[in-house]
């Protein structure tokens, strides 16, 4: 029995079951992200005592939903792009599926460890090395080197993002402090709050001004980490619903068909002579994709082939509705493979402005608007479940960050900063489509003005962040590639599944 051609032939009631717990462990991630990361926003309010602690989870879980809401989505397909090519484009296969819930089960696994310990670990960190694990599997398991299938200049790119963020935050958060001191004369600003009494109100507005900044932040990075893998998910079930962008306009199809004609006759002229037999295409594509150091003539022409194929299927509907479902899928990897290997051309000095660049990117970013979209109803899906976690477990990471980072009690001044840089830092990483820790961001910021304001660290504390720190990375990748060779032994040995 194939699982592919199940899923194909129409969603059954075990589909509609599959699809349930696959998107329960998708939301369960989320929910877990929630309580686990944004307790850091809230720390700050909660041990100044500007708002109560109900109060400043409920608000700061608004407020996640709100930044969810008004996600980019940059950040969901920096995340899918990590992904072994091959099971991205077969994710309805069962090792695609086994890829999928072995990322969500580990990650789940090491942040509720993690929040258990009351450590400031990186979901971030956590779901990366859950798909470098994956990745390592998949190659292993396929017979290739260790590590074929992961996209290790992706992963060099967000993991430098990953590693330079704390440190951006503990150096800005220190020096911002050290410029209020010398700007703004206020002692009360620098105190230790006093028990049980709220700080003067324009204190107040600033840090809950800031509490709020950073919950919104958080939840447009860290919410869009799920939105990429809930998607994957459901056009590996429900392709003929989910493998395009189904709201298209017939006008916006039909550009699409011109620009690819555009695009094909620069390829042609780049291929010369070359040809590639139609059996291959996918696979000179993905080799490029994997790789971009294996640019040859042969992949000019995969693509001039590939975009030959989106004309002739396009050309003649004015909906992707009038697509059979079965075609969906088949024209979804096809837009896929050719707007990836576009965008890795892209990387190449100067090329987006060069005269090709001006007409391919245009077409790369057409194509990427089919394939890479975000439903709706799955990022209110997303954003009631981060904000809901937001409102639950958070005192355990909120006791560490506010009493066990720094020797003494966190000032008014001192949360401010940390808040403000981590918000800043959060955004910009945000706009480049770059998934950062808040978790490293934060703390990182508040051990930053404890160092610049003499107040003494807690080597402790600082060991067990730096060693969950150290450790996330390659206890995930671990995670990741035991419970995908596990998951994938089950679905094809056991279920019998393909």
């Amino acid at each position: 029995m194939q699982l592919l051609a199940d899923l194909a032939a129409g969603p059954t009631t075990a589909t509609w079951i599959f699809l349930g717990v696959a998107l329960f462990f998708a939301l369960s991630f989320e929910f877990v992200n929630g309580f686990h990361d944004t307790a850091n926003a809230v720390a700050t309010v909660i041990y100044t005592q500007s708002l109560r602690p109900m109060v400043a989870v409920v608000w700061s879980g608004l407020w996640n939903l709100i930044g969810v809401l008004y996600s980019t989505g940059l950040v969901a397909y920096s995340i899918v792009a990590l992904l072994p090519v091959e099971l991205v484009l077969n994710v309805g296969s069962a090792s695609g599926f086994a890829m999928v819930f072995a990322l969500l089960i580990s990650a789940i696994i090491w942040n509720v460890g993690t929040w258990y310990l009351g450590l400031p670990a990186s979901s971030s960190h956590t779901l990366i090395g859950s798909i470098i694990g994956v990745g390592v599997a998949n190659s292993v398991l396929s017979g290739h080197s260790i590590g074929a299938g992961v996209n290790w200049a992706k992963v060099q790119e967000v993991v430098r993002a990953l590693l330079i963020s704390p440190l951006v935050g503990f150096v800005w958060a220190g020096l911002l402090l050290l410029l209020l001191k010398v700007l703004v004369r206020v002692p009360a600003l620098y105190a230790e709050p006093k028990k049980d009494e709220p700080p003067p109100w324009w204190i107040r507005l600033i840090l809950i001004g800031t509490c709020t900044g950073v919950s919104y932040y958080h939840g447009s990075n860290d919410g869009q980490k799920g939105m990429g893998l809930i998607v994957l998910i459901l056009v590996g079930v429900l392709p003929g619903m989910y493998a395009l962008n189904m709201n298209e306009s017939p006008k916006r199809i039909q550009a699409l068909v011109v620009e690819a004609q555009a695009s094909r006759a620069i390829f042609e002229q780049k291929a010369g002579s070359a040809t590639v037999e139609p059996e291959k295409m996918g696979e000179e594509l993905s080799a490029f994709v994997k790789d971009p150091g294996k640019l040859r003539d042969q992949t000019w022409a995969a693509l001039a082939a590939e975009c030959r194929a989106i004309e002739t299927k396009l050309g003649a509907i004015k909906s992707f509705a009038d697509l059979p479902d079965a075609d969906r899928r088949g024209i979804r990897t096809d837009m896929y493979l050719v707007a990836t290997a576009i965008a890795n051309l892209e990387k190449g000095k100067n090329y987006a402005d060069s005269d090709e660049g001006k007409i391919t990117v245009p077409f790369r970013k057409a194509l990427d608007g089919v394939t890479k979209y975000i439903p709706q109803w799955v990022v209110y899906a997303v954003a009631v479940a981060l904000g809901l976690g937001t409102t639950v477990g958070w005192k355990r990471i909120v006791v560490t960050v506010g009493e066990k980072i720094g020797k003494s009690h966190l000032t008014y001044a001192q949360g401010a900063c940390a808040e403000l840089v981590a918000m800043i830092t959060i955004k910009l990483a945000d706009t480049r489509g770059w998934p950062v820790s808040t978790t490293h961001v934060l703390s990182s910021g508040i051990a930053g003005t404890m160092a610049a304001n003499r107040s003494g660290l807690q080597a402790q504390t600082l060991r067990n962040i730096l060693l969950a720190w150290v450790l996330t990375l390659p206890v995930c990748i671990f995670l990741g590639s035991m419970l995908f060779a596990f998951g994938n032994y089950i679905v094809l040995h056991v279920l019998g599944l393909h």
